[in-house]
């Protein structure tokens, strides 16, 4: 794990590197979450622009690193440098124990287990790292490919919090899962 000096922490599996956006990773970011996919499961505005992954890259990731609000970041292959997906812990002011973990994955890198290598690493940083009592996961109804995800990353499932997340004007159920420290073992 290394720090930059505006905060922003890197991390490294056995076959990825977890960094800040740059200025280099727009294009990137712009063309993975022209997804549907990404769209329908998350909050990325839809329909996708290039201002959207400016906004993401030079406000969002930086202002969060600097701030502490919430750590972002982008998922490469180390083998190739490819951009495989996003990370990401959202603190809670209200409740500073607790944050939630978001990812999406780029399409053509799905179903290779990157993204529960990356939630793993993420949530050790956030459990143990930043000293956190409690993760959650959230997923609206219906993302088995996120809720498997979390399974495997060790998260528990906990219910169905009904008409819970907003998402473009409408609300929808959403799956809850927790990790605390005690299950990382």
């Amino acid at each position: 794990m290394e720090e930059t000096s505006t905060g922003a922490v890197t991390l490294t599996t056995e076959r990825l590197i977890l960094r800040a956006p740059r200025e280099s990773d727009i294009d990137a970011v712009f063309a993975a979450c022209q997804d549907p996919e990404i769209q329908r499961w998350t909050v990325v505005p839809s329909p996708y622009r290039r201002e959207d992954a400016e906004f993401f890259v030079r406000d969002l990731a930086i202002d969060g690193w600097r701030t502490g609000a919430n750590r972002i970041w982008c998922v490469f292959e180390r083998e190739s440098g490819a951009l495989v997906g996003s990370q990401g812990l959202v603190l809670r002011p209200q409740d500073p124990g607790c944050a939630e973990i978001g990812w999406w994955a780029v399409k053509e890198f799905r179903g290779r287990g990157y993204t529960t290598e990356a939630a793993r690493a993420v949530s050790r940083f956030g459990l143990r790292e930043l000293g956190l009592r409690r993760l959650e996961w959230m997923a609206y109804v219906g993302n088995e490919g996120s809720r498997a995800v979390a399974g495997k990353a060790g998260y528990r499932f906990e219910g169905t919090l009904r008409s819970y997340a907003e998402q473009r004007g409408v609300f929808h159920d959403s799956w809850i899962a927790s990790l605390l420290p005690s299950d990382l073992g």
